[in-house]
């Protein structure tokens, strides 16, 4: 089930970003959350390839990948030997995918939540973090999946364990119905994955209702809802603390969304 939490304080902020479960086995604390924000709390669970071709995705998906490599193999000759790379690199740079983004920085999910397109807005809707369990996810993945996980004593799979056990998004499909889904962290192709700390969901094709699929089959799926009143100033904090655009998005063009926030004036 999704549980809701409200974030109408800087004590209830700092509650989510810090819960951390101690292990005794470690003498530290660990979990295995990831975190995604979005800017209106009404918005729901969606991949760019739903968003963009609707119920034609299952049938656009291939040639749209196809195409993406045959052009950008140029910048990425090895981008061909995998078509989870293809996904990988295609979403960073804005092809509709399957995939979702997440990170496991509740910092960074906090950024994408307190940032809009039009910064008036800030004081018009509340944001939102949602935050779901890799582990709990994983538990319910087919046996081959979990046998994966268990062969190389890791909770998380990476590209080259994946292509191990599925070599395509159809047999994933097969494998996966609506029931169940991978989290995999991708490898360092560029600065903003490795600055975003990057995670991902792969959403099958049947699962058409990402938040139907958490509330009924998890327990540990959270919805942090960020009142439109704390926004400015957990931006500000983020702000101070150099968790900006020039940093989630190394370049120019980070700089400049940056630049142009920081000079922003509020009505």
């Amino acid at each position: 089930m999704i549980r809701d939490i409200e974030i109408n304080t800087m004590e209830d902020l700092f509650e989510m970003i810090s819960e951390q479960d101690y292990r005794a086995d470690l003498g530290r604390h660990r979990n295995l959350f990831i975190y995604r924000g979005e800017p209106d709390a009404t918005y729901t669970l969606s991949t760019s390839l739903r968003r963009h071709c609707k119920d034609k995705s299952s049938f656009l998906e291939a040639p749209m990948l196809l195409n993406f490599t045959k052009y950008a193999i140029l910048q990425e000759p090895t981008i061909q030997d995998s078509v989870w790379n293809q996904m990988i690199l295609g979403q960073h740079h804005g092809l509709p995918t399957r995939l979702l983004d997440w990170s496991f920085s509740p910092i960074v999910a906090l950024h994408f939540s307190t940032t809009e397109s039009d910064l008036e807005m800030m004081d018009a809707r509340d944001a939102v973090i949602w935050r779901i369990d890799i582990h709990e996810l994983h538990d319910m993945l087919p046996e081959k999946y979990r046998l994966i996980i268990s062969k190389y004593n890791t909770t998380v799979f990476s590209v080259s364990m994946l292509r191990e056990v599925c070599e395509s998004p159809k047999q994933y499909d097969m494998d996966m119905q609506d029931k169940s889904m991978v989290i995999i962290e991708p490898p360092s192709l560029d600065p903003r994955i490795v600055n975003q700390y990057s995670f991902f969901s792969i959403i099958p094709d049947r699962m058409t209702d990402i938040a139907g699929f958490l509330n009924t089959y998890t327990d540990l799926t959270r919805r942090f809802i960020i009142k439109k009143e704390l926004r400015w100033r957990i931006r500000d904090m983020l702000d101070h603390q150099n968790i900006t655009e020039r940093i989630v998005y190394p370049g120019l063009d980070g700089l400049s969304q940056w630049l142009g926030r920081h000079y922003f004036v509020r009505n």
